[in-house]
């Protein structure tokens, strides 16, 4: 992953509605552009078949998109939080190219099933006529305070920076344990509802957030020239308190 994907976290927004955004749309170049882009993008958990498709209509996402990047993939091990790693590099892309995004965890497609996987979630997307449509000022975004979800005095202006990464109903899944040469990420949930998201289906959707957590901290760390060894963990099968994902052993 490049610096351009890491400068992009600080332009990127989600456009909850397409409206104002000009005249301006996506060229068939541009959607060749995209299905190139994610054939090179490194997954988080490598022997996954994963699969996007491009639709104009076909779901039920109605927020003024010009279309919607469907994402399939096989049910394996963590595909959740690699299917969030990869969509947010997209994501990032789609940021450089002037194109609006939105995770829309709660849209359905007509196709559930494609060349043999299964659904998971979409993302869409409509082209912006303006850089100054996007976001302006990270920091003015609305998130949990840095000592919320960071614990220990270390990395902490990486820290400042992953606390923005997207995720659904703006929960905020994660907490890190830091220390010298080691952080160690946990999916966490309190008991309840969460925005609008169902309650049997907040973990499905915070196991995806998690993946775009690890993206960010990942740009971060390359970012800061910090060579590291990710391991990534297979949670247990609770849904409330402290699940941990990966740990990085940072040299």
């Amino acid at each position: 992953m490049h610096d351009k994907l890491y400068d992009m976290i600080f332009k990127r927004k989600s456009f909850h509605l397409f409206r104002n955004i000009g005249n301006e749309h996506i060229t068939e170049e541009e959607l060749k552009d995209i299905e190139e882009e994610f054939n090179k993008l490194k997954p988080l958990v490598a022997g996954i078949n994963v699969k996007i498709k491009i639709v104009k209509d076909k779901t039920t996402c109605k927020r003024g998109q010009e279309y919607c990047i469907l994402f399939y993939s096989e049910r394996k091990d963590n595909y959740l939080q690699n299917i969030g790693y990869l969509g947010e590099q997209l994501d990032l892309y789609f940021v450089s190219k002037n194109i609006g995004t939105l995770w829309f965890g709660i849209g359905k497609p007509e196709e559930k099933r494609y060349e043999g996987l299964d659904f998971v979630i979409m993302i869409a997307i409509a082209k912006i006529d303006s850089e100054d449509k996007f976001r302006k000022d990270m920091f003015k975004s609305k998130r949990k305070n840095l000592e919320e979800i960071w614990n220990g005095d270390y990395y902490l202006d990486i820290a400042n920076i992953v606390r923005f990464a997207p995720s659904a109903c703006n929960t905020q899944p994660w907490v890190v344990d830091s220390s010298k040469n080691e952080l160690k990420v946990y999916r966490y949930r309190k008991e309840g509802k969460r925005g609008i998201m169902p309650i049997d289906m907040v973990k499905y959707y915070n196991q995806i957030d998690i993946g775009i957590f690890l993206c960010f901290i990942d740009l971060c760390l390359n970012k800061n020239n910090l060579k590291y060894e990710r391991t990534l963990y297979i949670e247990e099968n609770t849904d409330n308190g402290k699940n941990l994902t990966a740990t990085y052993k940072i040299n």
